[in-house]
């Protein structure tokens, strides 16, 4: 035999040995993929060709599926008696369902506990991370929120707002039709009600569209409000100079009180709300309203929840906002004109509110309501 009939052949043995090797090496990795999960339907198809006397070959055929696939659904059949998709298959969960309960259980009793749910999770149960603890709470429907700002209640406060709920939750709705609620506000010129993003591209954060002008405090960028409103409308408006004192706002009652009432239509048997300000509940304050002898309703401290003009001057700083004032005088001009133009049915919508407030505060048992 010639030297190159021994070249040929050794390169024929090396080429099959190579061809060889990679078929092995293939079918390892088709192995090791993922097969296809057929659909209940196609499933059940299957088991009813093969009870009809049908073979693999000819259901393969029939419903162009790989002989192996057959074979497989059928097998699977007669050992489980279901060609349901059987639980187990995937990556196991890391935490138990005992471990569950008591993240659960934890966190709706006490919400900032996360480093100490790490730390007792992997002591008594398994090593998690706070990724998982969160991934697990949000498929439990608990989600991590930023908490809602609200005022620091005293143990006091809490009774105080209980007791007054339930002496006012059963009075009927025209006791709310007949209060005059009031309040003071601070309107800002560049305040919260700005929007705090903008789109824009990269090295563009300093161009002029894309800022938030600034004041600097006590540069005169706000002003203070008083109001009033009852569920017949808005009332009178009026601008607080300065840092109010008991004197002046006496002098504003007396401007706008009486005057509110009658547009409003109060009548006779009007009630009048406040808070309990120090300038509301101070010595002289307390004397001047006995004598006007207007009908003083007794609120509890720190309630701003119950009174539904918080809602009004939700909805009026929203409104100034949008006209975008360019300096105090067009923010009160502007506060004026939004305040008058506050539907009559917004008022009486809030103002009918009032008694489902007080069942808020029942069911909290005194402690702050989403109002």
């Amino acid at each position: 035999m010639s030297r190159s009939s021994n070249k040929h052949q050794l390169g024929s043995f090396k080429m099959t040995v190579i061809l060889s090797s990679f078929k092995t090496f293939t079918g390892v990795v088709t192995n090791m993929v993922k097969s296809r999960e057929w659909s209940r339907k196609t499933r059940e198809e299957v088991i009813t060709l093969h009870r009809k006397g049908n073979g693999y070959k000819k259901i393969a055929k029939m419903l162009n599926i790989p002989r192996e696939t057959i074979g497989s659904i059928i097998r699977k059949f007669k050992a489980k008696g279901t060609v349901e998709t059987l639980p187990g298959r995937g990556r196991k969960k890391r935490l138990t369902s005992t471990a569950v309960r008591y993240l659960k259980r934890r966190v709706e009793k006490s919400p900032r506990v996360t480093e100490e749910l790490i730390k007792y999770l992997s002591d008594v149960f398994t090593e998690v991370s706070a990724q998982t603890i969160w991934r697990t709470l949000r498929n439990e429907g608990l989600h991590a929120k930023t908490p809602r700002r609200t005022p620091l209640l005293s143990p006091k406060n809490k009774k105080s707002r209980l007791q007054y709920a339930k002496s006012h939750v059963d009075k009927p709705q025209k006791f709310g039709d007949s209060v005059l609620w009031t309040d003071e506000t601070k309107l800002e010129l560049f305040g919260p009600m700005d929007q705090r993003y903008v789109w824009r591209r990269k090295n563009k954060a300093y161009e002029e569209k894309n800022t938030l002008p600034t004041v600097k405090k006590g540069g005169g960028g706000s002003i203070m409000l008083w109001g009033c409103f009852a569920s017949a409308g808005t009332g009178k408006l009026q601008r607080v100079q300065g840092n109010m004192n008991s004197l002046q706002y006496q002098e504003i009652l007396d401007d706008n009180v009486m005057q509110s009432v009658t547009n409003l239509r109060l009548g006779r048997r009007w009630t009048f709300q406040q808070d309990n300000d120090p300038k509301h509940t101070s010595k002289s304050t307390r004397a001047w309203l006995q004598i006007k002898g207007w009908n003083i309703l007794e609120w509890p401290s720190q309630s701003p929840d119950l009174n539904p003009i918080e809602n009004l001057w939700w909805d009026l700083k929203k409104a100034v906002a949008v006209r975008k004032p360019k300096n105090v005088t067009e923010l009160e001009a502007f506060a004026h004109v939004e305040w008058a133009k506050i539907p009559v049915d917004r008022c009486k919508t809030l103002v009918s509110s009032y008694a489902s407030r007080l069942k808020a505060v029942l069911t909290v048992k005194g402690c702050c309501t989403k109002y």
